[in-house]
């Protein structure tokens, strides 16, 4: 019974100290909540895309295995049909159209794939958001991906011209459909969705064997898989009856356009939700420790009275257990708000980028119950030495004060010995250098609550980065023209005749497959000009790097993912052509940020395919003037499949990739303002709880409000001046595991920090200092001198 009553006693003055201490109590939680947050918002986003993803693919059928091919008769499908562990086929055939869209002048391209006769193909199946799918012999009937459709503001019954195989024919939406194959709409040749110009269109299987020349056969094959077969079987199978019909080679899955790209998307998001919060929980939990065991050290005087009134040491440890729990467990249900909050905000800026018909809101609740009791555990650990302290002391030890510190001229003092310090400033020095473990302790969380903000920011800097070495270095054409078969160089002799073109240089573009001991990588080879102007390779310094007469140049990315160096030979498995395979030296290693290259001169490229001075690609300068009449006169050229201008990939890049991981990388900044906040907050208020008997005792001497206020808020500043360039230090180390773990084959973020990024960090971290200075100075100047100074002798 009289246990009971202790312990509602103890309960008592826990609300009572939660109450007296609530902005405290709040800074805290909300440094565990911020820490709480960015863990959920990522967990959230990461497991319900790959859960949206999932039912998506299983749904819809996607594919396992495709095959592109120039031209197979459709009685081939039979041996096909016939292969072990194949579950469905279906021969379809695809081909590439220029659009004209009304109100919209720039050039247009799409893919086009046909639907069976019966409607919905077996294999990719198509989600239909509105109308319905092309009609059996009706030609001029097309579905449009619902990117293309909302980019243009399409309705059903809507007419465009189109120009297919040389031919022109108006076209006419009957529906706006998704596709797992399409989930990621990249044009051919690019790096990045641009849903302006360029869509997906699906047609009746027998319009467009017509327009394709191609009744009776097929140029694309998409296969599913029995569970647990070997998908390598399956494509070297395939590889082998399908090499007569000029086949390009089949894939996997796994390097599918749409597939590789969202995979990578989703590793990197895995990565951010690994990464991110592990830094930010580990920043958090550091500072509790420092914040709660200099909280509890206030309180010896209190530990003293319950020792004396009986309590035993395990009901004083678990009385400031249950003070640490309930401010970690306010913090908990506040980041868990907030975070599933931001992470379902995130989620819907997600689906404006994917092409999934809905987005499933998941999360485990197992990994919801593991974050909670991760974050009251750590949080218990980190104040766990100070809480051992106060309950394992003797009573007639707390009930005295602590014994006077043993105080000697310290080196600091004896440098600083020829400047004519006030008394105030002379008290800050000393304070500082007398207790150098706690002022370490406080300028490691100043530095801790700088490098968290900094982490948050610094990837403005490298976004910027990207865009420049992108748009700017390596490329600086306005627009590159593709062409349906590879053409004789003099070809652009006639190009640059054209009204508005100022200069034309070509390239070629070859699939292949790069192979290095058990090591293969599927990519593409461009060949560059010697002489060229408008396309640079660069290097890790972003100087221009020569294209060597002989041999490839492969990105850092690709030969670290194939181990190689430069004068190391790999397999070059051209999937053009004759389909031949060389063997080439690695001439060296470039650097680039988006996307994943091999390049060679043109001239050695195209001897090794065994062809004369041919291109399959143009970069064109224009007159920006004549841009409009250059785009239609492209568009009416036979054998131009397409137009890409680099303007519009620069737009894209900001609207898409940029938009995601900029509003994913501002969420964290947030929070990492929110702990830096809460950080000096807590710092000057307990620094103002430890020295409170001190100050009051100045005032008491004959100190104006002014003096004391400068001893204790100019300790805060000598903290920050001090903490600020250190935590830039950590800043730097936490943002170099950030990219390190961030590298993709989409992009790599670049470790570039700027003094923006630097002056951003320390900005927060002095606003939150003025802020929370301005709280204590009212205190000070409110401060009950008698009270204060009624301890005990």
């Amino acid at each position: 019974m009289a246990t009971k009553a202790l312990n509602t006693v103890l309960n008592v003055k826990l609300y009572r100290e939660l109450w007296q201490m609530r902005g405290q109590a709040l800074a805290i939680a909300l440094v565990i909540a911020g820490g709480v947050a960015v863990c959920v918002m990522s967990l959230v986003n990461y497991s319900s895309l790959l859960a949206t993803r999932a039912q998506y693919y299983d749904q819809h059928q996607f594919a396992d295995v495709f095959a592109p091919v120039k031209r197979a008769p459709v009685h081939s499908l039979q041996e096909i049909a016939s292969l072990p562990g194949i579950a469905r086929y279906e021969g379809r055939v695809e081909g590439a159209a220029k659009l004209q869209m009304p109100g919209f002048a720039d050039p247009v391209s799409a893919r086009l794939v046909s639907i069976p006769h019966e409607g919905q193909p077996d294999i990719n199946r198509l989600f239909i958001r509105q109308g319905r799918l092309p009609g059996v012999g009706r030609s001029h009937e097309v579905a449009v991906i619902g990117s293309f459709a909302e980019a243009h503001g399409l309705s059903l019954g809507d007419r465009f011209q189109a120009i297919i195989n040389g031919r022109r024919q108006t076209l006419v939406l009957t529906g706006i459909v998704e596709s797992p194959e399409f989930i990621y709409v990249i044009p051919p040749g690019g790096m990045l969705p641009d849903y302006l110009r360029y869509g997906v269109l699906w047609m009746n299987r027998e319009a467009l064997e017509s327009a394709m020349d191609m009744r009776g056969a097929f140029n694309s094959l998409v296969v599913t898989l029995r569970p647990s077969y070997s998908v390598a079987t399956v494509v070297d199978a395939l590889d082998r009856i399908l090499a007569r019909y000029g086949a390009t080679g089949a894939y996997a899955r796994e390097d599918q356009f749409s597939h590789r790209f969202l995979s990578d998307e989703l590793n990197q998001l895995k990565t951010m939700a690994t990464v991110f919060p592990l830094i930010f929980m580990s920043v958090a939990m550091f500072l509790l420790n420092v914040v709660i065991g200099r909280l509890i050290s206030t309180q010896r005087d209190i530990v003293a009275v319950l020792k004396a009134f009986g309590y035993s040491n395990r009901q004083i440890a678990w009385h400031y257990s249950k003070l640490v729990i309930v401010i970690a467990a306010i913090g908990l249900m506040i980041g868990l708000a907030l975070g599933l909050w931001l992470g379902r905000a995130l989620g819907e800026l997600y689906m404006d980028f994917y092409r999934f018909p809905g987005l499933l809101f998941r999360i485990d609740p197992l990994w919801l119950a593991l974050l909670a009791a991760l974050t009251i555990t750590v949080a218990w650990l980190g104040a766990w030495r100070a809480i051992r302290q106060a309950s394992s002391l003797p009573p007639a030890e707390a009930m005295r004060p602590e014994g006077p510190a043993r105080y000697q001229v310290t080196l600091a003092e004896k440098r600083l010995s020829g400047i004519r310090f006030s008394q105030p400033s002379r008290m800050i020095v000393r304070q500082l250098t007398r207790r150098p473990t706690r002022s370490l302790l406080s300028m490691g969380g100043i530095a801790m609550a700088t490098a968290i903000v900094m982490v948050g920011n610094f990837q403005f800097d490298s976004v910027s980065l990207m865009v420049h070495t992108q748009f700017a270095r390596v490329q600086q054409q306005d627009l590159a023209v593709s062409f349906i078969e590879p053409v004789n160089r003099a070809a652009l002799y006639g190009l640059q005749r054209q009204p508005g073109i100022r200069y034309a240089e070509g390239r070629r573009t070859v699939s292949a497959r790069l192979i290095s001991g058990h090591r293969e990588w599927r990519t593409a080879v461009t060949g560059i000009p010697a002489d060229a102007r408008l396309q640079f390779v660069v290097d890790r310094e972003l100087q221009s790097v020569s294209l060597p007469a002989q041999g490839l140049l492969l990105t850092d990315y690709l030969a670290g993912q194939l181990g190689v160096g430069a004068g190391d030979r790999v397999r070059l498995e051209l999937l053009e052509g004759d389909r031949r395979t060389v063997t080439v030296q690695v001439a060296g290693i470039t650097s680039e940020f988006l996307g994943v290259g091999a390049y060679m001169n043109l001239d050695a490229l195209n001897r090794v395919l065994g062809d004369g001075p041919l291109i399959n690609q143009a970069l064109v300068n224009l007159d920006p003037e004549q841009s409009t009449d250059v785009y239609n006169s492209l568009r009416d050229t036979p054998g131009v499949s397409g137009i890409s201008i680099r303007q519009a990939m620069l737009d894209s890049f900001y609207d898409t990739l940029a938009r995601t991981f900029l509003t994913f990388t501002f969420f964290n900044s947030l929070m990492g303002g929110i702990i830096a906040f809460g950080v000096v907050y807590n710092t000057i208020r307990i620094s103002l709880a430890e020295k409170g008997r001190e100050l009051a005792s100045l005032r008491v001497l004959g100190y104006t409000h002014n003096e004391v206020a400068h001893i204790l808020l100019g300790e805060v500043a000598l903290l920050l001046l001090l903490g600020v360039p250190f935590g830039w230090l950590i800043g730097q180390g936490l943002a170099l595991l950030i990219v390190t773990a961030m590298q993709t084959e989409l992009y790599r973020v670049p470790l570039t920090i700027t003094s923006q990024t630097l002056g951003m960090s320390a900005l927060v971290v002095v606003v939150s200092a003025i802020a929370s200075g301005v709280i204590a100075w009212w205190r000070l100047k409110a401060l009950d001198l008698v009270a204060v100074l009624k301890t005990r002798e």
